[in-house]
């Protein structure tokens, strides 16, 4: 069974606002076994909304929509589906009288222009919204030599579609099909210290195409990000396809992997720390501390993160400034980064400027040199994972 989502609004199309909801349903409908193949997202005129409806229905067994149901004129999410479909909007007495019930129970006015949300192609069931003024709407569309297609209208303000995906979007879609339906679980395996084409390289096989479980590779922001699919009855069966997998990505790629699903690096630095005993301090130049800023972040990070400092203009080494915050903050680790300046003008085909790191103990202070990023706007973090990774490589040793 597949799915198509989309997404309605000119505040979408036109870049204003971000388009969570889609993101959102495209996983509750995995979590429920539906393979989502499509998103679209659709401006607020009619006929393009139509023909966007048109075609969601012709190619997935599902159709979400998010949006578009509101009171106003440009609110054309009933109209579109009505003629995409070629049938007459009718009003809904309960639906209706439901809207005039919330107005009344908020003790504001009802205008005229609000009873627009009462219409519904005809055939269509009303989705209930016990949050908001605009009921959804539950339509399933005859379709010539295939199944009929189930669409799914809700409202774009995400705690009223969250609301009435869980009490009826949800529940409905379980009971499509014969009951055998397939279930989809993923997991990802988070890398750092080597290029996308270097990792394939290391994974033969793996990322063939038609191969089950489906492991897929996506590189952003400097990490490596193996993505592994699988198929099956059950939570168990899914399991048991995916754990050879990750143990065979695991044992090719070695250090390289950090942490899996919403690990990050820092993660992976707080949790070393935690099962030795021990404790750590950073000191950064040029990264505006972000590494004391991720740190923070990880729950339970207090016990053994002790602090950062954040320091504009480089005054020392990176050893002295790895040496100097663990003796301030009292830890068993001080980390430290000196990134220069990113203004500097690199020539055409010549080496990337270096910047520093360095990690002071008990015994002694390790550093090295690496490349920064070309682009200043990812040099940052490029320059606060690699330290970070160097940090966890060490420790671990």
């Amino acid at each position: 069974m597949h799915a198509e989502i989309i997404a309605v609004g000119d505040e979408i199309t036109s870049g204003q606002l971000l388009d969570t909801n889609t993101q959102w349903l495209s996983v509750r409908l995995e979590e429920l076994g539906v393979r989502v193949l499509y998103h679209s997202t659709v401006g607020d005129e009619l006929e393009p909304c139509a023909e966007v409806f048109r075609q969601a229905i012709a190619r997935a067994d599902v159709v979400v929509v998010t949006g578009g149901l509101g009171p106003t004129a440009d609110d054309l999410t009933r109209e579109s589906l009505a003629r995409a479909t070629g049938r007459e909007l009718c009003m809904d007495a309960d639906a209706l009288e439901g809207i005039r019930t919330m107005f009344a129970r908020r003790n504001r006015p009802m205008t005229p222009s609000n009873a627009r949300q009462a219409m519904f192609p005809v055939g269509s069931c009303v989705v209930g919204n016990r949050h908001g003024t605009a009921p959804g709407i539950d339509l399933e569309v005859p379709r010539d030599g295939k199944t009929p297609c189930r669409v799914f209208c809700l409202p774009g303000v995400p705690s009223e579609m969250f609301q009435m995906w869980d009490e009826a979007v949800a529940p409905a879609i379980s009971r499509l099909g014969d009951g055998a339906r397939r279930i989809i679980r993923r997991r990802r395996i988070n890398c750092f210290g080597a290029g996308e084409s270097q990792v394939e390289a290391m994974l033969p096989d793996l990322i063939r195409r038609g191969r089950r479980p489906t492991v897929g590779i996506t590189a952003g922001k400097y990490s490596i990000i193996l993505r592994i699919a699988a198929e099956g009855q059950t939570e168990e069966e899914c399991r048991a396809a995916i754990e050879p997998v990750a143990a065979m990505i695991r044992q090719s790629l070695g250090t390289l992997v950090f942490g899996e699903d919403d690990e990050e690096l820092q993660h992976a630095v707080v949790k070393l720390l935690r099962e030795r005993g021990k404790t750590l301090a950073t000191a950064e130049c040029g990264t505006a501390g972000l590494m004391a800023e991720w740190l923070s972040d990880v729950d339970g990070s207090a016990d053994v993160y002790r602090g950062g400092l954040v320091l504009g203009e480089p005054a020392e080494s990176v050893d002295a400034m790895a040496c100097r915050c663990r003796e301030q903050f009292g830890a068993d680790y001080g980390l430290a980064i000196l990134l220069p300046s990113l203004l500097e003008k690199v020539a055409e085909g010549g080496p990337s400027p270096l910047f520093t790191v360095a990690l002071a103990d008990a015994e002694g202070v390790r550093s090295e040199h690496a490349q920064k990023a070309y682009h200043p706007a990812l040099a940052r973090i490029h320059g606060a994972k690699h330290t970070l990774n160097f940090a966890r490589l060490a420790i671990r040793s």
